[in-house]
């Protein structure tokens, strides 16, 4: 029963978390279609204001509403990765803390090794984030075991370790929500560019395979449509791939710092109480 708050807490933040998930993806492609039809579909954009001629010359939105119907799902891909790069950015960082973690983990070794553990929670209390929470459940542990004076050291020094792993179980998935987006963005981008890219050549062939001179005019717009969603493809998945990249390193870097406060606690108590 011990865990049921904390088991309420993680289930009430997969919740809120798959909502925002899925009303982000929803968003985002309805934002992609808008800004295709409304923005690049702007008949300003086209010769004699009509969106079924020819862009204006040098006008690039007009080139790219003539790229096709895959241009909105890529539009929509596009700023997915950034909509969940910005919520990843914020989530990890208020993870961290108020301060810096390297800091925050050396500083509690400090007060362990004095056995100030009152200061350290104290300390955890002031840093705030996932690191702290982790930390001060195994200080709370550690003192709670260490008040009792018939607890076997071996038994105590597993309860502390468990405590951790148990927290960090809690708070891991946090920090891990959401990255399994990211990360399907960089095939899903290269997949739908390379979908816009056979659609645009088949336009292509299209008007070479007519009767007669071919039509350069529909031979331009198919090429155009081939590299203007490969383009946009590659650019999807090569931000996709560097952002996800980054945050997993964060991420780990993160895990680094608890496992070292934890391995801290865990070997302080055992040297103490001996």
């Amino acid at each position: 029963m011990a865990n049921a708050p904390k088991t309420a807490a993680k289930q009430e933040s997969n919740n809120g978390g798959s909502f925002f998930a899925q009303a982000a993806i929803i968003i985002c492609f309805i934002v992609g279609f808008c800004l295709w039809k409304f923005v690049m579909g702007n008949p300003t954009n086209f010769v004699d204001n009509n969106p079924e001629n020819a862009p204006n010359p040098g006008n690039y939105l007009g080139m790219v509403y003539h790229a096709g119907a895959i241009v909105p799902v890529l539009l929509g891909l596009f700023l997915m990765v950034w909509v969940f790069s910005v919520e990843r950015f914020i989530v990890i960082n208020k993870a961290s803390g108020t301060g810096n973690v390297g800091n925050f983990v050396r500083k509690i070794q400090s007060l362990i090794n004095g056995g100030n553990i009152d200061s350290a929670i104290a300390e955890c209390d002031k840093q705030k984030g996932s690191v702290a929470n982790v930390v001060k459940a195994g200080l709370l542990k550690y003192k709670a075991v260490s008040a009792d004076v018939n607890v076997d050291t071996e038994k105590a020094t597993i309860a502390i370790q468990k405590e951790i792993e148990e927290t960090t179980a809690l708070e891991m998935p946090m920090l891990e929500k959401n990255l399994n987006v990211i990360a399907t963005l960089v095939s899903i981008g290269t997949l739908c560019g390379l979908l816009g890219t056979v659609t645009g050549m088949i336009k292509a062939f299209s008007a070479l395979a007519t009767g007669g001179a071919p039509d350069s005019a529909k031979l331009a717009n198919g090429i155009s449509e081939a590299l203007i969603n490969t383009a946009t493809g590659i650019a999807t998945s090569t931000f996709a791939i560097v952002l996800y990249n980054i945050f997993t390193a964060k991420i780990d870097k993160l895990t680094y710092s608890i496992d070292e406060a934890g391995f801290s606690i865990v070997q302080t108590y055992a040297a103490n109480h001996k």
